[in-house]
């Protein structure tokens, strides 16, 4: 058995970070542990323009605290000229594009995800190397939205197939399955996703600090979930989608979705690895993959987690803000060194 696990440069490649007070209180909880990470633009208003790109990166940076931390910020996706994405693409990572109204401070994405209607844009991306990321959901019923997403995702990898798309936070074996039929297809996978079913957060009384969008699902679809980030497959990559909202946002009615997984994300895949006798893949999973696939060099830095048991907090607070992070209160089995 293992008793102490080395990482380099562990990436989170889809994070929420939020603004203002609450970016203050959560940045340096994923700068701590992680040497870099892909930040959501869905910001009010959204990040769409070079300036507002780096106006963020910069109160990234000042509220992280460990300088051995990268943000790569992304773009809000909307119509941008070839000229402009030639500007900026030394600026940002990628350009995330959600469907209008399909999750929080999505009400400015795209209404009708159509080839053409989007070709300028996205020929322009794929000429220029710009990786898109998309929130892959419809607006029918919730456990068919991921689903329902398959055929707009092929559409897209068969008309650009020299853009790279990246799955976000996939959550269906339906999506695992287009892994291998399609080169230019990559997916993120969370923590939540690996370890939970809708069973987990509507089964019994209802537990609002595991409700997401996308929802989580069925046992089988956890499952190949699961074994293609066991299998490190190279295609797949640690994307927490950690999504901080005040603790009275989550246990109200009209709950948030989103569930913050920041501070606890690498202890607890150690653990989920090792149970299932893989922890020597984890660091492709959580660092190799995402720099093969967004060839990128990070940030050196070494994570070290030890085999001793360590109680997650109830409650993170700071800054006039709060945020409770999955599992609190109950004790994990690996720890920060």
């Amino acid at each position: 058995m293992s008793t102490e696990l080395t990482l380099q440069s562990p990436l989170d490649m889809h994070l929420h970070l939020r603004d203002e007070e609450m970016l203050k209180l959560v940045a340096p909880l994923t700068a701590q542990t992680f040497a870099g990470a892909l930040i959501m633009p869905n910001l009010v208003p959204p990040v769409t323009t070079k300036e507002s790109a780096l106006a963020y990166k910069q109160r990234i940076n000042d509220a992280k605290k460990y300088s051995d931390f990268e943000p790569y910020v992304t773009l809000f996706f909307q119509e941008y000229n070839y000229d402009f994405l030639k500007e900026i693409k030394d600026d940002i990572i990628g350009i995330k594009l959600y469907p209008a109204g399909i999750t929080t401070n999505s009400e400015g994405g795209v209404a009708a995800i159509d080839a053409e209607a989007l070709r300028p844009t996205l020929e322009a991306m794929s000429e220029l190397k710009i990786p898109l990321c998309i929130h892959g959901e419809t607006n029918g019923f919730v456990m068919d939205r991921e689903k329902e997403f398959v055929p707009v995702y092929e559409a897209l990898a068969k008309e650009f197939p020299n853009l790279k798309i990246i799955m976000e936070h996939i959550t269906t074996k339906d999506s695992v399955e287009l892994l291998d039929k399609y080169d230019n297809l990559h997916a993120t996978i969370t923590l939540h996703h690996l370890l939970i079913t809708l069973d987990d957060v509507a089964g019994g009384m209802l537990q609002p600090h595991l409700f997401c969008k996308p929802i989580a699902k069925r046992y089988e679809d956890r499952d190949a979930l699961l074994k293609v980030a066991l299998e490190a497959h190279p295609k797949v990559m640690f994307g927490s989608d950690s999504a901080p909202h005040p603790k009275h946002k989550k246990e109200c009615c009209g709950c948030a979705a989103g569930v913050f997984t920041a501070p606890i994300a690498l202890q607890v895949l150690a653990e989920l690895f090792e149970e299932h006798g893989k922890l020597d893949n984890l660091e492709k999973f959580v660092s190799l993959n995402a720099q093969s696939v967004y060839e990128f060099t990070p940030v050196e830095k070494t994570i070290t987690l030890i085999k001793q048991d360590c109680i997650v907090p109830e409650i993170y607070e700071g800054f006039g803000e709060n945020v409770v992070p999955m599992y609190a209160g109950e004790t994990l089995k690996w720890s920060l060194s």
